[in-house]
């Protein structure tokens, strides 16, 4: 096929609307065959052909009353054929009206328009149901569209920021005839570091949402204690406590995507807290439905309406202690939500009074 001819059209053949209609007039139209039948099978068919005269007068026999009866009895007929016909147009149409703003409503998203909605009213029936139901599937797919967009948004500026960088640094040392390239190298070295971290939690971000892993029996406790291990050392050097109390509790999910959950929780909790005085709190005990993560700290104040936008990516907590370590990318929680939601769990941000938060994770068994 050439470059921008249309497709061949299909035959054209009776619209849905002319099926129910013919379907409504010929069950009209069977409903009177099955009425005449049964009026000649048991009343017609024992009159006798012909009655002998009586004292009583004419008495009509089969022959008579076939010919008075047969022809209004057509003529009925064929007027309730006429009225299925014309009964059923209309009918079809009222019954098909739900289809065609749904038929609309694909039209308008197919042509990029999401904001778009049925809106259907009347009884709560099969073709509300279907409409209610593409309503909130446009309102889903419009809202990871935007948050997409915002996302794609973000990471370009985000990941743009350490080629700038650089792009400024070799800048300057081409010029600087006196640069010192020990100097430069650690400088870029410390650039590339977190451009690679950036990539990294991308993609661990974009595999947490598309939550494709083969589920496994997890112990949660072992997640926890592994995890803590691998923070300890940071934690020792920023003077934070770990106290880690872990029962054991069988989960279903992906290993490695609750490693990194853990990992994240803790790490964020010993980088957002108190320099040499701070302490970290991770219990682990099963619950009835699985197993339930709390990873509490101690920490600056997080006011209560600002915890919902610190799962949003690339949103950063507005106090950060530092001491060293570099910047994040704003990706931890947003990761740790989508791992949530990939395992069916639920994830619980409290702010605590005395300052610091509360995360309290709860995963299914199955």
């Amino acid at each position: 096929m050439s470059v921008g001819s249309r497709p061949p059209r299909r035959a054209a053949g009776p619209t849905f609307r002319v099926k129910l209609m013919l379907s409504y007039a010929g069950a009209v139209a069977l409903s009177g065959a099955l009425l005449l039948s049964v009026v000649w099978l048991f009343l017609l068919r024992y009159v006798p052909e012909r009655v002998d005269p009586t004292s009583a007068g004419f008495v009509p026999g089969r022959g008579d009353l076939v010919r008075a009866f047969v022809p209004p009895a057509l003529a009925a007929w064929g007027a309730l054929i006429v009225v299925g016909l014309v009964g059923g147009w209309f009918l079809a149409g009222r019954m098909l009206a739900p289809l065609g703003r749904i038929t609309r409503a694909t039209r308008w998203a197919a042509a990029g328009s999401l904001s778009h909605r049925i809106g259907a009213d009347g009884p709560h029936d099969e073709v509300r149901e279907l409409a209610d139901s593409f309503d909130a599937m446009l309102a889903r797919i419009e809202a990871q569209v935007v948050e997409q967009r915002r996302f794609a948004a973000n990471a370009s500026h985000e990941l743009r920021t350490p080629l700038a960088i650089t792009r400024a640094m070799l800048d300057v040392a081409e010029a600087d005839p006196d640069r010192d390239v020990d100097a430069l190298i650690a400088r870029l070295a410390h650039v590339n570091r977190r451009a690679i971290d950036l990539t990294e939690a991308l993609l661990a971000l974009s595999r947490a949402e598309r939550g494709a892993f083969a589920p496994t029996l997890v112990d949660a406790s072992l997640v926890v204690d592994e995890a803590a291990e691998t923070l300890l050392p940071l934690a020792e050097a920023r003077g934070v406590a770990l106290h880690v109390t872990a029962a054991p509790a069988t989960v279903v999910g992906s290993e490695p995507l609750l490693q990194q959950l853990v990992v994240n929780l803790v790490h964020n909790a010993v980088v957002h807290n108190e320099v040499d005085r701070g302490w970290v709190r991770i219990d682990v005990e099963p619950t009835a439905g699985g197993a339930c993560l709390r990873i509490e700290n101690s920490g600056p104040f997080v006011a209560a309406e600002l915890l919902s936008g610190l799962l949003e990516p690339f949103r950063r907590a507005a106090e950060r202690s530092r001491n060293g370590e570099r910047e994040g990318a704003g990706l931890g929680l947003a990761i740790v939500a989508a791992i949530v939601r990939a395992h069916d769990g639920r994830l619980t941000l409290r702010s605590r009074d005395e300052g610091g938060l509360l995360v309290e994770v709860v995963l299914p068994a199955a």
